[in-house]
């Protein structure tokens, strides 16, 4: 595609390298297959231990545990590169990072980090469940049970939505352990795949993201020794939080990678498609819809990061978060359904790339906290 500068953005060094490393990855090895995933509603199998190679499924992890040493900006840089090509294997990394090793890294013990750490930077795929049938934005209403028995635990009940489902080893589940304390019973538990009582159950059928795996999951009498429990009994809600905290800014990273994604499609296209004996490019009210675009785009990304940077300096970022997801998200919507207008009826169909950006984007408001739910953490962080 022609067109598209780089966004000037303040990165390191290091952070421009590494961003630029992905990109040729993306280049490489997933936009070839990304028409085939979408249709198949699989990811390429081959692709997932590209990314241990990598080493993008162990960004923020310590060296000593197999990880890279990075940083949350690093993270956010890697997902907005693969999700200007396939938002669908972006979410692959998103999550491993930011959902299943982050709370491991941060509330695991030295045994369940050098136990499970080191398989995740290496060879297998985690998932975060919190989300049920019954429980979507009031996610601390969960029904998932976990009663002690002897020195370990049993969990009963089932998980919806579940992100990377269908290819993860490990699950990161949280169960309530003490429903009469309401939300102060919710613990977490670290699940392995082939734990007595536990199974992947439906993949579901979805408009966008569609290689992505998005699955139910099933504890029937499901058996864990005590050293599955991840950081305290009953802390599990405070786990909950700051982990969908720290996802929040990747799935921020993930939309604007979208939006750039179908934007420089488009601007490449108004500069080839020729009416009226002109470029579309020529008139002013295509410039302006793009220029209009571009900066609503930068104002994203600006959010994006300044969230991620914030976290890395050990800030607590619940509102930055919860508005880079916001308007991130809100920005792709608008983004996406302009360049598919741009194309005009070659936008509709699937010969062109701009109607999988336009469906990849909506799940934006909606996982990880809808967008009424971000509004409500923004307000109560300024009413408070």
């Amino acid at each position: 595609m022609t067109g598209t500068p780089r966004p000037l953005t303040i990165l390191t060094e290091e952070e421009e390298m590494f961003r630029d490393a992905i990109a040729a990855f993306a280049e490489e090895e997933v936009r070839p297959r990304v028409r085939d995933m979408d249709n198949a509603r699989k990811l390429d199998a081959t692709l997932i231990p590209k990314f241990f190679e990598l080493g993008l499924m162990g960004i923020e992890v310590p060296e000593e545990y197999g990880g890279a040493g990075g940083s949350l900006m690093m993270v956010a840089l890697a997902v907005e590169e693969i999700s200007k090509v396939d938002a669908s294997v972006a979410i692959l990394c998103d999550v491993q990072n930011t959902l299943v090793n982050f709370p491991i890294a941060r509330y695991g013990s030295d045994e369940q980090k050098q136990r499970y750490l080191t398989r995740l930077t290496s060879e297998i795929v985690g998932a975060y469940a919190l989300s049920e049938a019954g429980s979507g934005s009031d996610a601390f209403g969960l029904a998932t049970h976990a009663e002690k028995k002897g020195d370990g635990w049993v969990l009963n009940g089932s998980k919806m939505w579940i992100t990377n489902g269908a290819e993860a080893e490990l699950f990161v589940i949280f169960a309530n352990a003490d429903p009469a304390a309401g939300y102060r019973g919710i613990t977490a538990f670290i699940v392995e795949r082939d734990a007595p009582g536990f199974a992947v159950g439906k993949k579901e059928d979805k408009l966008g993201i569609r290689a992505s795996s998005t699955v139910e999951l099933l504890l029937d009498s499901c058996e864990l020794s005590g050293e599955h429990v991840l950081g305290p009994v009953g802390q599990g809600y405070k786990i909950a939080i700051e982990t969908l905290n720290e996802g929040r800014i990747g799935i921020g990273a993930q939309m604007i990678g979208v939006a750039q994604g179908a934007l420089t499609a488009a601007i490449g296209y108004v500069q080839e498609r020729r009416q009226f004996g002109k470029e579309l490019a020529h008139f002013q009210a295509i410039q302006f819809q793009i220029a209009q675009a571009a900066t609503e785009l930068e104002a994203a990304r600006l959010m994006v990061y300044n969230a991620a940077r914030l976290k890395d300096a050990g800030h607590d970022i619940a509102r930055q978060g919860a508005m880079a997801k916001l308007y991130s998200s809100q920005v792709c919507e608008r983004v996406t359904s302009l360049c598919v207008e741009l194309f005009g009826g070659y936008g509709y169909t699937t010969d062109y790339p701009v109607e999988k950006f336009y469906r990849d984007a909506k799940i934006g408001t909606i996982y990880e906290g809808t967008s009424n739910m971000q509004l409500q953490t923004i307000a109560k962080s300024l009413l408070r």
